[in-house]
């Protein structure tokens, strides 16, 4: 009994008949006799597998790792002959060794993975899924399982990785307990520049009133240097203008001296007469007087009459 077999672009056909191969190759269409064929497709196109693991961390605390992996079959002649690919005259798998391939992939992605996360802490981990997707990656593409296989690992993409529940809990309080913290320490920072400013602008207002204070003494002191200066230079002007004076006193003393010198070897009675005082008659009794008085130890007596006194007296009160 013949049959007609027709596959897509991304399947590898391999046609045995009588336990040889008779034809092979992606995408092939033909008639067969179906009691002495055997038919094995093998997918060519990228496959997706999804997966979700639980490890344990280095501190016993329990995670759960999702993600998804991309791979596709780069030996399909050698799958086929490791594994069951054959088809029926419908085109569906005759044993369920296709769903292995992806098995074998996901449990090599949970021993690297294992071996990763082992030797983190909960929190290492839960920030670690790129880390656990290149380690996935480097362990598929080493594997000697999955390169017996004949598949490439394309992509690994970490989904999330999650604590549980009440662990999950714990660490939200505790981070949020820290971000409480960091939110009082950024309002105490705040407060503490606020005050440190503030102390600058007192600082500089003080700094300003001292250098205003400093130029204020300045000020002062040089008025009073000025003033001092002043005072010396009217002090060094009275001192000069005192000792012209006494040179000018001394000047006219002296020219005084000079001039008096010839009249003091002068008899008195010839000054007199120069001064015009011989034309008075009591200035001559006067005279007269005073030459009895320089003679008085020759007078024995000395009579003067009442009429001279009055005549003397009534001329001077005329």
């Amino acid at each position: 009994m013949f049959s007609f077999a027709k596959f897509g672009p991304m399947e590898y056909v391999v046609h045995y008949a009588n336990g040889k191969v008779r034809r092979e190759g992606p995408g092939l269409s033909f008639f067969y006799w179906v009691p002495t064929s055997s038919i094995v497709a093998v997918p060519l196109g990228s496959s997706d597998l999804s997966f979700v693991f639980n490890q344990v961390t280095e501190d016993f605390q329990t995670i759960t790792i999702q993600g998804q992996l991309t791979y596709r079959v780069t030996a399909p002649r050698k799958l086929a002959e490791l594994l069951d690919f054959a088809v029926n005259a419908a085109g569906s798998y005759t044993s369920k060794d296709p769903e292995k391939v992806g098995q074998r992939l996901i449990n090599e992605s949970e021993v690297a993975t294992g071996a990763l996360v082992q030797s983190m802490t909960l929190k290492e981990a839960l920030r670690a899924g790129p880390a656990i997707g290149n380690s996935i990656m480097k362990a598929l593409q080493t594997s000697p399982a999955v390169q017996a296989l004949g598949v490439e690992p394309l992509t690994v993409s970490i989904i999330s990785v999650a604590a549980t529940p009440e662990m999950a809990r714990a660490l939200e309080a505790t981070a949020r307990e820290a971000l409480q913290q960091e939110s009082d320490l950024a309002i105490y920072a705040r407060r503490n520049h606020a005050v440190a400013e503030e102390r600058k602008i007192k600082e500089s207002e003080l700094s300003t009133e001292i250098a205003v204070e400093e130029k204020k003494r300045q000020i002062r002191e040089t008025q009073i240097q000025t003033e001092i200066a002043v005072e010396e230079r009217r002090a060094a002007l009275v001192d000069l203008q005192s000792e012209n004076d006494r040179k000018a006193a001394d000047t006219r003393s002296y020219a005084m001296q000079a001039n008096l010198r010839p009249l003091k070897e002068m008899d008195w009675r010839t000054l007199l007469a120069l001064a015009g005082g011989g034309a008075d008659p009591r200035v001559a009794i006067a005279h007269g007087f005073l030459e009895l008085a320089e003679n008085a130890q020759k007078i024995g007596t000395l009579n003067i009459s009442p009429d001279l006194l009055n005549t003397l007296l009534s001329d001077q009160t005329r």
